[in-house]
């Protein structure tokens, strides 16, 4: 045993021996035995041995101090004053954590079932984060794919009213939403209060200017800019010799934003084709229209008939081009070159006078119903049919109902045609409606606005009330809006022009719903992470009192407290990467029959993918909460009585 314990003093080579009593309890022979082994150690060492055998020390020593009840009565070999002071420094022992790795490595590896099953326990949340995440990075990618691809061209939109809240708007508007008053009170009052006041909306004017400056934009930007107006636009279609108007008596030059799928209205519906600017590549009836037959428009009195994804056209429709609106179905060649007419305001209406009842007269029109002169009129303009066009199967972007489209410089003609029309002359200077003869009062703000709506209903006013810019792409959509941006730059609030980004609503919405769904799922699945962090202190803790004898044995050897603490951490720590490292791969599997299942139900096809950087996140989480869960029975290890835990067993 005497010899155990020099070994084990001899294991750190230290500088320094110190040995108390090391003959004691032997008899002579064994004595002389430790003391040749200890003179031979103190070769190239400094022993400092306490003993009562005076002969050993007088046969051994170099140098002997004599103590007498804690008091030093004699020294053989004193340090001269002379002599100064050493500079020797003690060598502290330490514990590198790549031998606290080992001796952890060791010991998992005699308990090779429990630590596998300890780190897949513990893996349970790290495969239900890691699949949550695969999910929701696939979402973004598909998010992101269906921007760039697919909404690429939602237009950015300008209509008369826009939202215009910031943080100070939106604490107002919640302080009027969290008024004072109770709901639902029971007193018989109303309580009136002006609305206007914390109006979150913006009015934008739309000016000339503006309208400039939009068509200023750099055209490789754009595949076309479509101004909203409401103008009435006199069409006749000719069948069987006599001339009349379709189904709707006007056309307008809007936009339909809702989806074409196989049905269609049963009138028929005019749109005009978005500006195409010059220089622009292309433009937006190219971009998202396939040719069925003929010709895209060349003229500004070129149209093309759009048909729905399936061919369709409204009866009426066919029954102005000439048909019974029955027919099973019609050639394409039929509908190309069929020719109609549009009839100015001048020829459109015709003046007369009406006596008042003041003895005035007052100057009114009426549209003509003599529609076949009015179609042989010099005056009149033909439109002929191009082109049929259809949607493309990869374009989301419908801008174009079933119908008739027309060319943007054929609408421009119209408006100015009808701003120097007579009915529109007279209009001007009247203080009545020249079609019903009701009274308008400019002075007030109702009053000018029926002025205004009749005067675009008359294409009086060619400044449209809505745009919307269409980007060739998601990329070339941020330019556009600091390009509008730089409109603002420098006015006040009243002349600024505030926007809609019509694909940046979606996928904000899209994205933040994503995003509360994964924080929600998440934060289910870590419920099993705070599980696994008590289970790893409960086996850490387990580990310790099996251990107890080694952590005896490595403090004699010379382990510090923070060395005992870092074999368990250790330990804690190979769990951990063996727990994360399981996690990833399960979940890594679990991906593709998660895709599978995703596919058959909603057919989007690789939807999880699993980001690398999650992985390498995930595994780093796993190492962390492991080492947190095993710190304190590492700290209970640490302050272990080495004595005590020697004498475990």
């Amino acid at each position: 045993m005497q010899r155990v314990a020099i070994a084990r003093a001899l294991v750190n080579d230290p500088d320094v021996i110190l040995a108390d009593e090391p003959t004691g309890a032997l008899d002579s022979a064994t004595s002389v035995q430790i003391m040749e082994l200890i003179k031979e150690i103190a070769g190239d060492k400094l022993v400092i041995m306490v003993t009562h055998n005076s002969q050993l020390a007088e046969k051994y020593a170099t140098r002997i101090i004599s103590l007498t009840d804690g008091k030093i009565t004699n020294d053989t070999n004193p340090i001269s004053e002379t002599q100064g002071a050493s500079d020797y420094k003690l060598i502290k022992t330490s514990m590198s954590f790549l031998t606290a790795l080992k001796l952890s490595f060791n010991n998992i590896r005699t308990k090779k079932g429990r630590t596998l099953l300890t780190a897949f326990a513990s893996s349970i949340g790290i495969i239900g984060i890691a699949l949550i995440l695969s999910l929701s990075n696939g979402f973004d990618i598909q998010v992101n794919t269906f921007e760039s691809t697919m909404m690429g061209s939602f237009p950015i939109m300008i209509t008369p009213e826009a939202a215009d809240i910031d943080e100070e708007d939106m604490a107002k508007f919640r302080a009027e939403a969290n008024t004072t008053l109770k709901e639902y009170p029971t007193e018989p009052l109303v309580y009136p209060y002006n609305a206007d006041e914390n109006s979150i909306s913006h009015k934008n004017i739309i000016t000339r200017e503006f309208v400039d400056y939009v068509e200023n934009i750099d055209p490789s930007l754009v595949l076309g800019i479509m101004y909203t107006r409401i103008a009435a636009v006199n069409i006749l279609f000719e069948s069987d010799g006599h001339a009349a108007p379709a189904a709707t008596s006007a056309m307008q030059a809007m936009s339909s934003m809702s989806a074409i799928s196989g049905r269609v209205s049963n009138t028929v519906t005019f749109t005009c084709i978005p500006k195409k600017l010059d220089g622009a590549p292309e433009g937006m009836l190219e971009a998202n229209y396939d040719i069925l037959a003929g010709t895209f428009p060349q003229d500004k009195t070129d149209v093309v008939i759009v048909v729905s994804t399936n061919n369709r056209i409204s009866t009426a429709l066919a029954q102005a081009l000439g048909y019974k609106g029955d027919e099973e179905s019609i050639p394409f060649d039929e509908l190309l070159g069929y020719e109609f007419k549009y009839i100015p305001n001048n020829v459109w209406y015709t003046a007369y006078t009406m006596p008042t009842a003041d003895g005035e007269s007052i100057r009114l029109f009426l549209p003509r119903t003599d529609y076949d002169a009015m179609y042989d009129d010099e005056n009149a303009v033909t439109l002929k049919v191009c082109g049929i066009v259809r949607l493309k199967e990869d374009s989301v972007m419908t801008v174009l109902s079933p119908g008739i489209a027309y060319t943007s410089e054929f609408m421009e003609y119209v408006l100015a045609d009808a701003a120097a029309s007579e009915i529109v002359a007279v209009q001007e200077d009247a203080d009545y409606n020249v079609l019903t003869s009701d009274k308008i009062d400019r002075s007030t703000e109702e009053g000018e606005g029926a002025y205004r709506n009749m005067m675009s209903y008359l294409g009086a006013i060619d400044i449209p009330y809505m745009i919307n810019i269409f980007p060739v792409n998601f990329d070339n959509k941020d330019e556009i809006l600091e390009y509008l941006d730089k409109y603002n730059a420098g006015r006040p609030d009243e002349e600024m022009i505030l926007y809609t980004d019509l694909a940046e609503s979606i996928t904000t919405m899209s994205g933040s719903i994503m995003n509360a769904i994964t924080y929600v799922l998440i934060a289910f699945s870590s419920i099993s992470l705070v599980v696994s962090v008590i289970m790893i202190g409960i086996i850490t803790y387990i580990s310790v009192l099996e251990r107890t004898k080694e952590i005896g044995i490595l403090r004699s050897l010379g382990a510090r407290a923070r060395d005992i603490s870092r074999v368990f951490n250790a330990e804690t720590f190979i769990i951990g990467v063996c727990s994360g490292l399981i996690g990833v791969g399960i979940a890594r599997l679990l991906v593709f029959p998660t895709n599978k299942i995703i596919e058959n139900l909603t057919d989007l096809a690789n939807v999880a993918k699993m980001n690398p950087l999650h992985a390498l996140m995930l595994i780093v989480i796993s190492v962390a909460l492991t080492v947190i869960g095993g710190a304190i029975p590492a700290i209970a290890a640490s302050k272990r009585d080495p004595v005590i835990a020697l004498r475990t067993e």
